[in-house]
C-alpha cells in the first residue's frame, strides 16, 4: 500500500512557525497525522475533526502536524502569526502548526516529497491535489495516504490511528 516509511521521513527537517527546525524524529513512537491546512477553503471546517482526533488520543501516543499551504488559489495568504491566530482562536486548535510550505512544484518541502511516494487507498501517488490532504504515519514504519474529500473522523483513518496506538 505505501512506498514512503517513517523511517525515511525521521529525519528530514522542516521549519517551525517560530522559524526553528523540527524532524518526525522528536515524535517518538506516535501515530502522526499530517496534514496540509488552509484558512479560507471550502474544507477548512475539517480543522474541527483534527482538533477532536488531537484530543480523543493525544494522551495515547498520537498528534496532528499542521502545514500551512498557501499553494491552491491562495487559500492560506497570512502571515504565521495570523494563521497561528486564527486556528487557535476560531477552531481551538491544539496541535502544532508548521510553517508555511509548497507540497507541489520543485520548491515542495522535502518532507511532502516523500510523503507523495505513498499511494492512497486507490493505489495512486503523485502530487497533492488540494487542501487537507491527509497522511497517517505508523510507528512501524506505515504511511497511509487519504485525499482532501476523506474528514478526518472518516472510520478508514480513525481505524488506522487506532490500529497502531502504542499498547
Amino acid at each position: 500500500m505505501t512506498e514512503a516509511t517513517i523511517t525515511d521521513l525521521r529525519e528530514i527537517p522542516f521549519t517551525t512557525a517560530d522559524g526553528g527546525t523540527a524532524t518526525l524524529s522528536e515524535y517518538g513512537d506516535q501515530v502522526l497525522l499530517v496534514v496540509n491546512v488552509a484558512s479560507k477553503c471550502g474544507l477548512t471546517p475539517q480543522y474541527e475533526q483534527l482538533e477532536q482526533l488531537q484530543r480523543a488520543y493525544a494522551d495515547r501516543g498520537f498528534t496532528v502536524l499542521g502545514f500551512p499551504c498557501n499553494q491552491f488559489m491562495g487559500q492560506e495568504p497570512g502571515s504565521m502569526d495570523e494563521i497561528l491566530e486564527y486556528c487557535s482562536v476560531t477552531w481551538g486548535v491544539t496541535f502544532p502548526v508548521f510553517d508555511k510550505v509548497k507540497v507541489n512544484g520543485p520548491g515542495a518541502a522535502a518532507v511532502y516529497k516523500a510523503l507523495k511516494k505513498s499511494r492512497d487507498a486507490e493505489g495512486k501517488k503523485g502530487p497533492i491535489v488540494w487542501n487537507f490532504e491527509k497522511f497517517v504515519l505508523t510507528p512501524e514504519g506505515g504511511v497511509h495516504r487519504f485525499r482532501p474529500n476523506v474528514k478526518p473522523d472518516d472510520p478508514a483513518i480513525v481505524e488506522v490511528i487506532e490500529a497502531n496506538l502504542p499498547r
